[in-house]
């Protein structure tokens, strides 16, 4: 007896069915995107995104009536489930191989801007794919709770973690915002710009108590003095000043370091001495003798600042000698945070070093580079995240999951051994 021939769309659907469905709603997502543009987040601001949440939530407890039917078993089934992650794998490789911006030229019409491809995330596409992960991650999980297993422990912490972190990360993004603040050393400060130069009051002020600055040691460079340019031209010459290696050669020069100080004050007219001070600047007595006539020269080079002073060594009546502008190395700020609840924190502000106070994080952002260490202000980001907490909690529950994943593997693999 010949076997009938299974028709599209008859349940139980399977993958055909499922890479019709999201390649359909992917071609939905890109003609509202030639239609109406990117979609804005900033359309599911607090309350909207909470509302959305609940009606998101509210739908799959109604949905999870239905469970027995074959709709939910398709949505909350393995092939709807791949298919779905194989199209956002999709939208996340051409997010990484098309460069992201921030703000879209209005000017700019070609075919990947047009189709959303410079703001994948924001793309109807991508927001289509996530709205229907998280119903069908969320049916999955609803499904298997009403089936309750204990040792599916790892399955619900995974699952219920990746799905908060989706729930929060999507939502939210309407809710954070960014902000550049630029505080006076000795003064406090509550007010930034917004993207349209209007002034805002935040809920939170910052006082700069001192900001502070380590250098690297500077660089000894020949420069031609008529043009400026460091010689030669086709590939500087550069001597790092380093106090364990005094030599070292610019330009047809054999340079010696005598003495270097890092914070230092002009003492004379040619001379330096130490003095540790917010006006100091790096200072090197140099012997410099060309290899090709011997001629020797000797002196001071400083780099200068605001507040003393550059000086050159003259080799000739075409180059001298000259010191580069130091690099930094490590800039802070001693903060003093205020919220609007009361809650005072003191703190120091580093790169990479956050302070997290509520629902805001501050980083330490700039400062006046012309000033360099002699900066009177510094700028820190404020970026304020109410959803930041949900998200850590589906990180944490993610993490667990993980962890009890690995310990049943492991106790998996040790019955088995004791079995053979």
């Amino acid at each position: 007896m010949e076997k009938t021939k299974r028709r599209m769309w008859q349940f139980p659907w399977r993958y055909r069915e499922s890479i019709a469905f999201v390649g359909g709603i992917i071609l939905i997502g890109f003609i509202l995107q030639l239609l109406v543009g990117n979609f804005s987040f900033y359309l599911l601001q607090a309350p909207v995104n909470l509302i959305v949440g609940g009606i998101i939530i509210l739908l799959l407890i109604l949905f999870s009536f239905a469970r027995k039917s074959f709709l939910y078993k398709w949505l909350s089934g393995v092939p709807f489930s791949v298919t779905l992650i194989g199209a956002i794998m999709v939208l996340s490789l051409i997010m990484g191989l098309t460069p992201q911006v921030v703000r879209i030229n209005p000017h700019d019409s070609d075919i990947f801007t047009i189709l959303g491809f410079r703001q994948v995330t924001s793309s109807w596409p991508f927001v289509l794919m996530y709205l229907l992960l998280l119903f069908s991650l969320g049916a999955l999980i609803i499904r298997r709770l009403q089936a309750f297993r204990k040792q599916d422990y790892a399955f619900y912490f995974n699952h219920i973690g990746l799905w908060v972190l989706l729930f929060a990360a999507g939502l939210g993004a309407a809710d954070m915002k960014r902000y550049v603040m630029h505080v006076q050393e000795g003064e406090v400060e509550w007010r930034v710009y917004s993207e349209n130069k209007d002034v805002l009051e935040l809920s939170i002020a910052i006082q700069l108590n001192d900001f502070d600055m380590e250098e690297y040691a500077p660089k000894l460079t020949v420069i031609d003095r008529e043009s400026g340019e460091p010689q030669p031209m086709s590939k500087p010459d550069y001597y790092q000043i380093d106090e364990k290696r005094r030599e070292g050669r610019l330009n047809g020069w054999d340079i010696e370091l005598k003495e270097y100080i890092h914070q230092a004050i002009r003492n004379s007219d040619s001379t330096y001495q130490e003095v540790p001070m917010p006006g100091s600047s790096p200072a090197a007595k140099v012997l410099a003798k060309n290899i090709a006539t011997g001629d020797i020269r000797e002196g001071w080079v400083c780099g200068g600042n605001k507040a003393q002073l550059y000086m050159t060594l003259p080799l000739d009546s075409q180059y001298c000698i000259v010191m580069t502008q130091p690099e930094p190395k490590r800039f802070l700020s001693d903060i003093k945070v205020f919220m609007e609840d009361g809650n005072e924190t003191e703190t120091i502000l580093e790169v990479n070093k956050p302070l997290r106070i509520g629902s805001w994080t501050i980083y330490q952002y700039g400062y006046d580079n012309q000033a360099g260490r002699m900066s009177a202000y510094s700028s820190m980001e404020l970026v304020y995240d109410p959803w930041l907490y949900p998200a850590y909690a589906g990180i944490a529950l993610l993490a667990i999951g993980s962890v009890c994943l690995l310990w049943s593997g492991n106790r998996k693999n040790k019955k088995e051994d004791d079995l053979g």
